[in-house]
């Protein structure tokens, strides 16, 4: 795994913590996806993002964390809460109404007094290969965000049309 922008990760009982160090991009999306999905697979209904060492985020990595988001509130109880954002990606996540999927900093959180246990036993999410988000996992990130909030289809439409022409180009390719 590279050592720049690090995935970091643990489970609890009551909840599953992954921690994003550095920048939140569509080079690390792919794996906070990954991770993701496995956990919820298996039965988590709470995934906490700790952004308390993340430098900030691109529209992909919020688009990710949209369709995650999207996802556990698809389940009784389940909920995406969001770490130490810091005042920079708060406001990141609300400019783009995204506060409205997940909870960002709740009071009653289970992880509350325990942050130091959970970070002190953080392990790094490692993969054999690690691969930039490509067209395809961009693409849906960017529709999630306008899932989440239409007026975001106003900022990332243009994206969204290049991506979907992109997208189209290279399965035609294949075929």
């Amino acid at each position: 795994m590279s050592a720049e922008n690090p995935i970091l990760t643990y489970r609890e009982i009551e909840f599953s913590w992954i921690r994003c160090e550095g920048k939140g991009s569509f080079l690390n999306s792919p794996l906070l996806k990954k991770w993701c999905d496995t956990e919820i697979d298996n039965g988590v209904l709470c995934v906490v993002v700790d952004l308390s060492a993340c430098t900030g985020m691109d529209s992909t990595f919020m688009g990710t964390l949209a369709g995650l988001a999207m996802r556990l509130m698809k389940r009784p109880r389940g909920t995406l809460q969001i770490a130490e954002p810091g005042e920079k990606n708060r406001k990141s996540l609300e400019d783009l109404g995204l506060d409205v999927l997940m909870s960002i900093e709740p009071e009653d959180a289970a992880w509350r007094h325990r942050l130091e246990h959970v970070r002190s036993h953080l392990k790094p999410y490692a993969e054999e290969e690690r691969k930039p988000a490509n067209a395809p996992e961009v693409l849906e990130a960017h529709r999630k965000l306008v899932e989440a909030d239409e007026r975001n289809n106003e900022k990332f439409g243009t994206v969204l049309d290049f991506l979907e022409a992109e997208v189209k180009a290279k399965s035609e390719q294949g075929k």
